[in-house]
């Protein structure tokens, strides 16, 4: 039997009467969730506009530039699967605030590189940060709260999750434009030391302490396997494509199935022997979180992708500065925000179909910019693609703010962080896998072309992606019809 044991300060009982998770220590706790998820996803994607200065300013080799986009990344796939065991084992605060004090650090250092070798590293240090908090966050949005004001916590953390993706690009373009104090792309990373330190204070003083009280130890040579098996997927994938596929990427590829296969059996080894495995292999045998682990790779891998194309048909295809590029993204954002609200009430009278729906209108949003593109849009970046990225942003706000709830909804709160830790790797790796085979056929079409062949490029690529994104729909509806609450193992 695994419960979740939880240990509260006086400190943090609410005012006598207030309704649960609502008074002000549950909205603090809210809002320190909030912050980190948008640390870190302003982090994944701010980086892309920030290339052409940082390299200019570091004097920066082209593989140099690839290291500092991938090695956060790379770190922060190839750390979940362990950082959410961690947190079931040694408590979620107590993870979630090392995770931020090794972001925070990552960051500053990032920000006062001398060079791209400091840099890089610093970027590798920050995805490990980012792998360590992100389960716990999950988890303790989970565990802490029920009923409506669970439905509330996981709407916030979707909300910074869209708003970090979609306005990411604009953000960036913002503080790099500004060049406050003359730090230029320095900014980017300088901007979450503030943040980090306030949530530090902020997070001793309000988040409980919550872990699983069942069965201890860490399978350190199961956590290698899983490690490295997920670092031979996705760094080949992240790499592969720009080195043109060498024999190595391929190798990585195929010796990626045996080292999984090895951690698969070694945790089902451990559970049978009642021993402590890094993940319970009994979290698949519930429909919902083996068919949402689905869900949020082929979801994720789709969106990671788009935001990909879009940005190379608009900054390389027809020359937009970063600031220009953000302000089209923000159409993203202006669908997300206000279907991120509406999200909930719809998830509640909807249930699965919610996903489906929202699945299908991103597929929809993207048909209209194709339209868009193919009507008026090959001899310049036309406005008539707003109309579309606003609807793929309110599908994504649909499918994005009720996934994480629906999949954990029957988790055993002993196992909060390790099933959290799998939703994001899957997550993670989604976005490397579409990146990687939406690159093939963007830039399969793409050859050496003109502003014409970009946004041929682009026609094809988000056809794909709206193809893919329906069967994402499709998928949707192999969930269980309700989800329950969470269960004891």
């Amino acid at each position: 039997m695994s419960t979740d044991a939880n240990t509260r300060s006086p400190a943090l009982d609410a005012a006598p009467g207030a309704e649960p998770g609502m008074d002000r220590h549950g909205l603090i706790r809210i809002l320190l969730v909030v912050s980190g998820m948008f640390m870190i996803t302003l982090d994944f994607f701010v980086v892309n506009v920030a290339i052409p200065s940082t390299r200019a300013d570091l004097h920066a080799s082209p593989a140099a530039i690839e290291f500092i986009v991938s090695g956060f990344n790379l770190s922060y796939a190839a750390c979940m699967l362990t950082a959410g065991r961690l947190g079931d084992l040694y408590g979620r605060r107590r993870m979630f605030a090392l995770g931020m004090v090794l972001f925070t650090a990552a960051s500053l250092a990032a920000g006062v590189a001398p060079n791209s070798g400091v840099l890089i590293a610093a970027r590798v240090v920050q995805g490990v940060g980012a792998a360590v908090m992100t389960p716990q966050m999950l988890a303790i949005i989970n565990t802490s709260f029920s009923g409506p004001q669970r439905v509330r916590a996981f709407t916030a953390f979707a909300l910074s999750m869209g708003v970090g993706s979609t306005f990411g690009q604009f953000i960036g373009g913002v503080l790099i434009h500004l060049d406050i104090a003359g730090l230029g792309w320095r900014t980017i990373f300088l901007i979450n030391v503030p943040i980090g330190i306030a949530s530090l204070i902020l997070m001793r003083m309000y988040l409980t302490e919550s872990r699983g009280s069942g069965r201890l130890g860490l399978d350190l040579f199961g956590s290698f396997l899983g490690s490295l098996g997920l670092l031979a997927i996705v760094f080949p994938l992240v790499e592969g494509r720009e080195q043109g596929w060498p024999l190595w990427s391929w190798l990585c590829l195929f010796a990626s199935a045996p080292l999984l296969a090895g951690f698969a059996y070694r945790q089902h080894w451990l559970e049978r022997h009642d021993k402590a495995p890094l993940i319970s292999l009994a979290l698949f045998r519930e429909r919902a979180f083996s068919v949402g682990v689905l869900l949020v790779l082929g979801f994720f891998a789709a969106m990671a992708s788009f935001m990909l194309v879009l940005a190379l048909y608009l900054q390389d295809g027809h020359g937009l500065s970063p600031l220009t590029t953000g302000l089209v993204f923000a159409a993203l954002g202006i669908g997300y925000v206000p279907a991120a609200f509406v999200a909930p009430a719809l998830g509640e009278r909807m249930g699965k179909h919610v996903l489906t729906v929202g699945a299908l209108v991103v597929a929809l949003g993207y048909g209209l910019m194709i339209v868009a593109v193919l009507g008026i849009g090959v001899t310049g970046p036309s406005p008539w693609v707003m109309p579309g990225l606003c609807i793929a942003g309110a599908g994504m706000a649909l499918f994005i703010n009720p996934v994480n709830p629906t999949v954990l909804a029957r988790v055993s709160p002993g196992h909060a962080s390790a099933a959290a830790g799998v939703l994001s790797t899957a997550q993670e790796c989604g976005n490397a896998f579409g990146v990687a085979a939406i690159g093939v056929v963007f830039f399969g079409i793409l050859g050496h072309g003109d502003s014409i062949t970009y946004a041929h490029a682009f026609e094809w690529s988000v056809a794909v992606l709206a193809a893919f994104t329906v069967i994402v729909a499709g998928l949707a509806q192999l969930l269980p019809a309700t989800a329950g609450q969470p269960q004891e193992s």
